[in-house]
């Protein structure tokens, strides 16, 4: 599976089986990518590839430690390592692929904007569930 920014200038390639989408509605990711929830999946760094543009990506990075890369070039939010994990956060949007991929879980529900609606049958959590509770639900199989 592939994946770039906007412009074209970042580009990444994710091998293995993919994990579930995740929407996280808390405001520091509506403020990040300008929407209701932030859609993303997670990739294993082993499985984890960038093919170019690396020195493209800018940093933004809180007190708190949520960070944000992003292409310097046309402004699209890019995959960034999650934390201390062994995994890279992807925005869902940059893939290129026309996959059948679906959603896994809803985060910070509690957070979310007024006019956003959640729509039922898929986990919500008020906050965010524990790390391996979250990893398990990402790799769940249907």
């Amino acid at each position: 599976m592939r994946g770039r920014c906007l412009c074209g200038k970042v580009e990444f390639e994710i091998g293995g089986d993919l994990s579930k989408i995740y929407q996280c509605h808390c405001s520091l990711c509506r403020k990040q990518g300008g929407s209701s929830s932030n859609s993303s999946i997670i990739a294993e760094v082993r499985n984890f590839r960038w093919i170019s543009g690396q020195q493209q990506i800018s940093s933004y990075v809180k007190p708190t430690g949520f960070r944000s890369d992003f292409c310097s070039q046309c402004g699209s939010p890019v995959p960034n390592p999650l934390r201390t994990t062994a995994y890279y956060w992807v925005p869902a949007g940059l893939l290129d692929d026309d996959m059948s991929l679906e959603v896994g879980v809803h985060l910070y529900v509690g957070s979310k904007a007024s006019w956003d609606t959640i729509s039922s049958g898929v986990p919500q959590y008020e906050t965010i569930p524990k790390p391996s509770e979250f990893f398990e639900l990402m790799h769940a199989r249907v």
